[in-house]
């Protein structure tokens, strides 16, 4: 099958969030399964070149009602190709997403750059596989400006956060280069365009990163204004959870760590556990639990349910707590106050450092995500992998992967709270922290996680499933 991915973000180049790994390890598995595939997405000037190898393959021209754009292709790595669009007056921002008035165009010019660019090299896609706003009016480009062209090509949207829709002035309409009635006509009339919204109807299949996700997103309480477009097209949105790449995220070969090890000789854990503490200036203690938290700290990861939750469950339990991140101000500060109030037993690094990442998945005996909404999440699976028990929300991807653990049959992956509030939290934790007591029953719990697999090779062979189904 001939497949063609247009996104806006692809790791290790340009990232934010898991779009970004999804892009740099589904690709590459249909291309080892036998698939054409190409790869496209802006060359953002944060991209660090000096270590990529790009080769100037085109040069188009992109009009958007009345603005032009020339836009340089370069072809990046071989496998599969990627290429990177360069257009200083579009990305040349400082950073991937902006508030200024263009930001419609800029994410215009990947989609029509991207068909223009096939066209010039004579690929024509079977599939084309956009992901979020950025990429969603493909499919109205598709059917409305190359019929004839494209006529056999079928259109798959993947919804990574339906929150980002895409949302602009009835203006920016005109930059599409589509006719006005192709618009939904209401929101159009109310002076607004809502790109990811149109995918939603255009697209011939619409896939997002859990199937607890894509049944979310399909209710008034997740849909975020969109759910009844959903339900109108619900027999065509699939949710398929996100893989691992466990190449690089595996506690037998992490080159971030400074001990290896794998279910069978776990000493190399409690030595990264001591290496974690040095490294944040905490004392250490074999018999003291660990907790740690990675994240972006906004809303949407449910950090506020700490105030005043964790300030609580250190005056009265031992464990030690520690956090990488940032974000909005008040959670920064937040992690900070509970470093301050408990120097000894909290360590708080603000900011993101990728080995540090990786310690503390290796180090910490628990990993906490007590996300409001959690699209598919992947440090639940990262954590799964290196024996650190999740602590969860029931939500989204962590419901799918996160399953509780029962100490009567030895089953279950991890500790799972329904009612997302400071009840619901303390009560995960303080059973994470009384099972920890239990040796035996802790070993039994983690090999249960280390046993999973959410690899791409499981997760991959999905969408194969979906590309198929969209093309008979």
């Amino acid at each position: 099958m001939k497949v063609l991915f247009v996104a806006s973000e692809l790791a290790p180049f340009a990232k934010t969030g898991g779009l970004a790994d999804v892009m740099a390890a589904l690709p590459p598995y249909l291309h080892r399964a036998g698939h054409d595939v190409r790869v496209f997405v802006p060359l953002y000037d944060t991209v660090d070149t000096s270590n990529l190898p790009l080769v100037r393959t085109l040069e188009i021209d992109v009009p958007l009602g009345e603005h032009r754009y020339h836009i340089t292709v370069f072809r990046g790595h071989d496998a599969p190709p990627t290429y990177f669009l360069y257009c200083p007056a579009l990305f040349a921002r400082g950073r991937l997403y902006t508030s200024h008035p263009d930001e419609h165009r800029r994410f215009l010019a990947l989609a029509f750059g991207a068909l223009l660019s096939c066209h010039e090299l004579g690929f024509v896609p079977d599939v084309i596989h956009g992901h979020d706003w950025q990429a969603a009016l493909l499919p109205m480009i598709v059917k409305s400006l190359f019929p004839r062209e494209l006529r056999g090509t079928r259109t798959l949207l993947t919804i990574h956060n339906l929150n980002y829709q895409g949302s602009f002035p009835a203006a920016a309409g005109a930059d599409t280069n589509l006719q006005p009635e192709l618009f939904h006509q209401e929101l159009l009339g109310a002076g607004r365009v809502n790109f990811l919204l149109q995918g939603i109807l255009f697209a011939d299949g619409i896939s997002t990163v859990s199937p607890t996700y894509a049944n979310e997103i399909q209710t008034a309480e997740h849909g975020a204004g969109l759910d009844g477009f959903l339900r109108a097209r619900s027999s065509t949105v699939v949710g398929i959870l996100n893989g691992v790449d466990y190449q690089e995220w595996s506690p037998e070969r992490d080159r971030h760590i400074p001990h290896h090890y794998r279910p069978s000789d776990l000493g190399g854990k409690a030595r990264n556990k001591q290496a974690l503490l040095a490294s944040l200036g905490l004392p250490h203690d074999p018999q003291v639990p660990v907790l740690g938290v990675v994240s972006r700290l906004v809303g949407q990861k449910g950090f506020g349910l700490f105030e005043p939750a964790m300030f609580d469950l250190l005056r009265r339990h031992r464990f030690q707590l520690v956090a990488l991140g940032s974000g909005e101000p008040a959670l920064e500060d937040l992690f900070s106050r509970l470093a301050q109030s408990f120097p000894q037993r909290v360590g708080f690094y603000k900011g993101f450092q990728n080995s540090l990442a990786h310690l503390i998945e290796a180090g910490a005996d628990m990993f906490v995500m007590p996300s409001r909404y959690e699209p598919c999440g992947l440090n639940q699976l990262y954590s799964l992998r290196y024996g650190t028990v999740p602590i969860v929300h029931r939500t989204g991807g962590l419901a799918d992967t996160v399953q509780q653990w029962s100490p009567r049959t030895g089953t279950g992956t991890g500790f799972v709270f329904a009612h997302h509030d400071q009840a619901g939290l303390s009560w995960a934790i303080e059973a994470a922290l009384a099972t920890y007591r239990d040796p035996a029953q802790w070993q039994r719990l983690m090999h249960n996680g280390m046993a999973q697999d959410f690899s791409w090779d499981t997760q991959g062979k999905l969408y194969e499933l979906v590309y198929e189904r969209l093309t008979r």
